[in-house]
Formats: C-alpha cells, structure tokens, sequence
C-alpha cells in the first residue's frame, strides 16, 4: 500500500536572518511564522499525508525551507547543493531522513541547486538556471534522472528567486505560471493557467493528491485555480513569505509503500 509522506522542518529561531535576493528585510514575528507553520502541516494532513518534522537549527536560519535541499523522484532522491553558501550544512539532515524512503545521489560541486528550482512533470523535469542555480547542477540532474527515464530542460529565471516562484504544476497536465518571469513557450504542450495580473507573487502552489495548497493571500489567482475544478486548501504563510518563501517551499512531498 502507498503512503504520502511530507518531510517538514521545524522553524529555525534565526529565520530573522534569513537571506534574501529579491526582498527588503522586514521585521518577522518569530513565533506567529511558528503557528502559520503548525497550520500549514495541517493542510498537508487534510491532504492526505503523514507529516514528519525534523527538528530546528539555531544555527540555519533557512532550514524551515526543506524542498531546496532536495528533489525526490519515485525512484531516487536527489540531494542539492544550495546557491548560498550559508544554506549547505542544512542537506546533511535531509539526506538522513530520505535515505530511508529513496536511494540518495548528490548534486557536487562546482554545480549549485536548489530544490525550489526543480518542476517535475511525469518524465520531464524542468530545472530553473537562476542565482541559485547553474547550468552544471542541470547537466548532473540529467546524468542522476537518465538512467530511469527522465529528461532534464533548463529553462531561464528572472525577477525572483526559484523556478517555483514562477510556475507550479496543479496536476499533472496544468501548469499556474507568471509568464513575466519565465519563458511559457518552454513548458508546451501542457496547459497553462495564468497568475491573476494583480498577484506578481501567487505562482506557487503546492499539489498533494487532489487538493492544492495555496496562500491565501492570493484569492484572485486562487478564483482562478478553483473555476478549473481544483479543490483547494488556503493557508496563511505571510510570516514565511517574509523570508522569501510559500507553500512548496516548507515541505518534500513522496509517495512510500508501506
């Protein structure tokens, strides 16, 4: 029998030092990120999965941010090599806890990768080249995915952090994209459904079995989302989004058998 599983972390003290590319610093109430975070592992159990936290790092500020630490794939788990440089001790813990649902390989250096710029689609997996991540990161992805049947496509990121602040998959053939911040041509023949003009930010969703997590902050694009048949299940991350991050970012969603 399959299981869904969400590998979370729990929310660092340091998070108020968390780094930013595109965003001003602001102010971040440590203890209501906490709470939003609380709710948000909620919604993944109302999706349906078993939620296994690992626990906090004072000393890794960004470490409530567990998807850019890896990709997981049904047969293998594919450990990153994050973009910055303050962000790498965080992989060991992660790697521990998937090395006992996945085959583990690594992303080595000179390549950096997160995971956030790292969209899956059955057997295509589309690999952001943004600040984050480079084009030796892709090209070691390709050579970890070949084996197993998968093709790696890079596809240019501007004006935001990862590839999933742009584009999202809501199943397995429909795609929410920001096409101001990547190219959609890229992404044909799936099917694409825009962002609301006035959400810049409201890309990023988070796809658990048949219901969509979306921030509420974005009723909009989630109007939009919805009005294709979607269930959806909102969640407050304001805190986290002050830390450049959203749904996808705070969890690694898999399948086990069990």
């Amino acid at each position: 029998m399959m299981s869904q599983r969400a590998l979370t972390r729990a929310i660092s003290t340091g998070i108020v030092r968390c780094e930013l590319t595109h965003l001003a610093r602001e102010p971040i109430d440590v203890l209501a990120a906490q709470r939003q975070h609380d709710a948000y592992e909620g919604r993944l159990r109302d999706a349906g999965c078993l939620v296994e936290r690992l626990a906090a790092d004072g000393d890794l500020p960004d470490s409530v941010f567990i998807e850019d630490m890896a990709v997981v794939f049904d047969e293998v788990a594919v450990i990153a090599r994050p973009g910055a440089s303050s962000r790498r001790a965080e992989t060991a813990a992660v790697a521990g806890a998937l090395s006992g649902y996945r085959p583990v390989v690594h992303i080595e250096a000179p390549a950096t990768m997160d995971g956030g710029d790292v969209l899956a689609i059955g057997k295509r997996v589309f690999v952001g080249e943004s600040s984050r991540t480079n084009t030796a990161a892709a090209s070691q992805m390709a050579r970890h995915l070949a084996p197993h049947g998968y093709t790696v496509h890079i596809v240019p990121v501007r004006r935001c952090l990862h590839l999933k602040s742009a584009v999202t998959a809501l199943d397995g053939e429909t795609l929410l994209i920001n096409r101001e911040w990547v190219p959609a041509e890229l992404f044909r023949p799936l099917n694409l459904l825009d962002v609301h003009p006035a959400e810049a930010d409201g890309a990023n969703a988070l796809r658990v079995g048949d219901a969509v997590i979306y921030p509420e902050a974005f009723p909009r694009t989630r109007a939009r989302i919805e009005a294709v048949g979607m269930r959806v299940l909102d969640v407050n991350v304001s805190e986290l989004a002050k830390a450049e991050g959203s749904v996808t970012c705070c969890s690694l969603t898999f399948e086990f058998e069990v």
